[in-house]
């Protein structure tokens, strides 16, 4: 093979040389199609990868996407920081444009159509910066205050409508405080019961210590020691009797 492949062009002409040097027995049934469309070749030149040098230099940097940052990213993470559990309330992430804070009045907090959220103070924060040339800091305590004061208020209205209910003969289940009360003595009840069993198991092998059959080693020690007392006693008359002698 040379720089170029021609083996598809002369498929025909060697079925024909086997033919009549008689080592095939009959033409294939290609032969006369082949004859009117020969195959094609493909002449262009393989992909040939440039070698990679040992020592290459890093890739230039100026090509790369710059990170995208807003003013809004810092204060979010200072209040998300101060009040993780806010995380876990349930949120509305359904969007018109996907800017809908700007079509608010950020001149207060509370804005129809909208929850109360952290969102809310972040974007009080912004107005009072840029409207009320507040620091960072004092606009964040003042953004603070208004979201404790309605939140406050949003848990009393919530408390009384719940009363209210409650007086009216509905009923709400169980609240998360009583089920995690339910689980603590559940827990409680099965390690008091665990603790039991591990007492009266060390109290009867206690008790089998000290009632247990003697064995040999008992009563070998037992018979030892009556005849270590027998000589003890027997001491007084021999001494007696070397005294008087």
């Amino acid at each position: 093979m040379g720089r170029y492949d021609f083996r598809p062009l002369r498929v025909r002409q060697t079925a024909k040389a086997l033919f009549d040097s008689k080592r095939n027995a009959g033409l294939p049934q290609w032969y006369k199609i082949i004859g009117d469309i020969p195959p094609s070749e493909t002449l262009a030149r393989p992909l040939q990868r440039a070698p990679t040098p040992k020592k290459a230099r890093k890739p230039s940097r100026m090509f790369q996407p710059l990170p995208i940052a807003y003013p809004e990213d810092k204060l979010r993470s200072d209040f998300f920081g101060d009040h993780p559990w806010e995380l876990a309330r349930p949120r509305i992430i359904v969007e018109d444009g996907g800017n809908d804070a700007k079509h608010y009045d950020w001149s207060k907090i509370v804005q129809p159509g909208k929850q109360l959220d952290g969102e809310s103070v972040v974007q009080r924060q912004m107005w009072l910066i840029k409207h009320r040339a507040m620091s960072k800091p004092m606009a964040y305590d003042v953004a603070r205050r208004e979201f404790y004061f309605h939140r406050h208020r949003e848990d009393i209205r919530r408390r009384v409508a719940s009363e209210e209910a409650l007086h009216c003969g509905a009923y709400f289940g169980k609240g998360p405080l009583e089920i995690g009360m339910e689980l603590e003595d559940n827990v409680w009840e099965s390690w008091k019961a665990w603790a039991r069993e591990q007492i009266d198991d060390e109290e009867a092998a206690r008790a089998q210590m000290f009632s247990g059959v003697p064995s040999d080693s008992t009563n070998l020690a037992s018979i030892e020691f009556d005849a270590s007392l027998e000589e003890v006693q027997a001491e007084p008359s021999v001494l007696g009797r070397n005294f008087q002698a």
